[in-house]
């Protein structure tokens, strides 16, 4: 394998990795995806009182002009919802804040009191009750609709900063964010080495198996992390829009590689939600998938590959 050089830091709630083929363009590369993340915390955070996106979701009910940035990060997110048909849905925002979700996660207390008595989750209202106008850059939603772009949004961000250090160094790039891993230009010899596994904070050597891939995008979606507690109930972060209450079904993590991260993200996310039927899903859509049930089994499905090798 050619030489790689990183660097590693934290942004935006999660762990960042830039890695180049170039050790002389670490430097410029890092200061590219910087300024990318700092782009969209500011613009799509919702933890941020001062973003883009505080100021959206309460201006709901009106029309309201947005950033190009923000425009891209919705529309991604209504294409995902479109294409998961639901399963993957924006209008989760006020639910996660029902959840206890409502701040970064870093900050969430180990175990928050419990939600008014009588509180009753539902159906989220549905990405088809947003409505965009890409020429005058408005969007208008109904009132009480809260947009949560946590999940696109971060794998927009992979993308996004992936294309920007390779374009300004062109250097082989890949960005991992927490998970959400895209790359751009050539690989190094042998392609990129991924390791696989519940956590991304994991360290290579644990649990887990490396793949390689010469370019596109990879995608992790699990419930074994963002865990917490409101009132002794134990909560994730994945959301089932059907019911407004984290997903249910048989798999703990979900990686799906695509040529895109905001697609791989939706189907990997999509899949936890779909439970039994993930696997004919990701088959039908040629989407390469490694699937990690609740007591560990692994189902591989649409062309994913075998290991290159076993981690720990």
């Amino acid at each position: 394998m050619s030489p790689i050089a990183q660097a590693s830091w934290e942004a935006i709630g999660t762990n960042v990795h830039v890695l180049v083929t170039d050790e002389r363009a670490l430097e410029t590369a890092a200061a590219e995806v910087r300024a990318i993340l700092d782009d969209v915390d500011r613009t799509y955070s919702r933890f941020r009182a001062d973003s883009e996106l505080t100021a959206l979701n309460a201006a709901a009910g009106r029309p309201t002009r947005v950033s190009p940035l923000l425009l891209e990060a919705i529309e991604g997110a209504l294409r995902a919802a479109r294409a998961t048909g639901g399963a993957v849905d924006p209008t989760i925002g006020f639910t996660l804040k029902l959840l206890g979700y409502d701040r970064d996660f870093a900050a969430l207390p180990a175990d928050a009191p419990a939600q008014a008595p009588g509180l009753v989750f539902r159906r989220v209202p549905g990405w088809q009750t947003i409505d965009i106008d890409p020429v005058s850059r408005t969007v208008r939603m109904p009132a009480r609709v809260s947009l949560d772009l946590g999940s696109t949004g971060k794998a927009l961000a992979s993308d996004l900063a992936a294309v920007a250090a390779h374009r300004t160094t062109g250097s082989g790039v890949l960005v991992s964010l927490g998970g959400d891993i895209a790359t751009a230009g050539n690989p190094p010899v042998g392609g990129w080495q991924i390791h696989c596994s519940d956590d991304s904070r994991d360290d290579p050597g644990s649990p887990g198996e490396i793949i390689g891939i010469m370019g596109g995008a990879i995608a992790a979606s699990s419930t074994t992390v963002r865990r917490w507690t409101v009132g002794g109930v134990e909560r994730h972060h994945i959301i089932d829009p059907a019911t407004g209450l984290p997903a249910s079904g048989p798999w703990r993590t979900v990686t799906v590689a695509a040529a895109n991260c905001v697609d791989a993200n939706a189907a990997s996310t999509a899949a936890i939600v779909l439970g039994d039927r993930a696997a004919d899903w990701l088959r039908a859509a040629g989407l390469p998938a490694r699937l990690v049930h609740r007591d560990g089994s692994i189902l591989r499905v649409a062309g994913w590959p075998e290991p290159v090798s076993e981690a720990a």
